[in-house]
């Protein structure tokens, strides 16, 4: 975690299907109860309702204020990130991100969205936290987690970030973003995950749950009988060629320019994709954007003095 004048900037990559800070992970999976649930983990406690976060995921939106719920898987990837430092009172200020081509449209107003309380009391996991929300920096998804690696940007590259609601595509020359040639498409990893487990169904007549698949997606293998692997797999590289033919619709070309991937698809391009591994670079760490966006917003204050 980066400070600067006592303030703690901390990073919140509110993806569709993890919520990401620099160094936790946690599902977007939120349900909200009246009086504390039964069993403990991963409870937020807000306002006087209790909500348990990390089961499951939250479908897609194409504007992450248009409900509640981002706000509050903010405060409880705040709090995690916190933790890890035994931190309960901060004066924060938040760096995030929205998809390449939204963010200059819901700028301002996620920024709005995100600061709505100057100063925040609640509980997660029994511990109190307070927070005094100083600012907020803004940042394109998927650009931030390649940041620490411009000085490998040479000639033409293409970078693709692949979550679980998006895909954001940028190219970058000489280490400098090509702001005009940037484009958002709604093929995240959820596509795969409801086309794989659509397929099990029409094929076998049973319901698969969906931490198999996943299980299937980011690591290639499961403990499931043949037939049910092999029909999952096969939709993985349906799902993967349709990556790289969308790709080619921006002219991608891999003799031409080196591709990087980050975010959770790359997984997938690694279990069941056909490329060239010369020419492909996989940027597996998850946080990856998170720490991005932290060194981005730390600079960016600092400048400022």
């Amino acid at each position: 975690m980066r400070e600067l004048r006592n303030t703690k900037i901390i990073a919140v990559d509110h993806g569709y299907g993890n919520m990401k800070t620099a160094n936790t992970v946690t599902p977007t999976g939120i349900k909200a109860y009246e009086t504390e649930p039964i069993f403990t983990g991963n409870i937020l406690e807000y306002n006087g309702i209790y909500y348990r976060i990390g089961e499951g995921h939250k479908e897609f939106i194409p504007d992450k204020a248009m409900d509640e719920e981002y706000y509050l898987l903010t405060l409880m990837a705040i709090a995690r990130e916190l933790n890890v430092f035994s931190i309960r009172e901060a004066d924060v200020h938040l760096a995030a991100g929205l998809p390449l081509t939204w963010i200059r449209n819901q700028r301002e107003a996620f920024r709005s969205y995100l600061l709505q309380n100057p100063e925040v009391h609640y509980r997660f996991n029994g511990k109190e936290y307070h927070l005094r929300f100083v600012g907020c920096s803004l940042y394109p998804q998927g650009y931030p987690a390649i940041v620490n690696h411009l000085g490998n940007f040479k000639g033409t590259n293409l970078l693709a970030d692949i979550g679980n609601g998006t895909m954001n595509i940028l190219y970058i020359n000489n280490k400098k973003a090509q702001e005009s040639r940037c484009w958002t498409e709604k093929l995240g990893v959820n596509q795969c995950m409801i086309a794989a487990k659509n397929a099990v169904l029409d094929k076998f007549g049973v319901k698969i749950e969906e931490s198999t698949v996943e299980q299937i997606l980011r690591f290639g293998t499961a403990d499931i009988s043949a037939p049910y692997m092999d029909c999952i797999s096969s939709i993985a590289r349906q799902y993967v060629a349709e990556l790289f033919s969308t790709l080619r619709k921006y002219e991608y070309n891999p003799d031409l320019m080196h591709l990087y991937v980050v975010g959770g698809g790359g997984c997938l391009i690694r279990n069941f994709g056909t490329y060239d591994k010369l020419r492909v670079t996989i940027i597996d760490d998850i946080c990856a954007t998170a720490k991005g966006y932290e060194s981005l917003a730390y600079m960016s204050l600092k400048r400022r003095g």
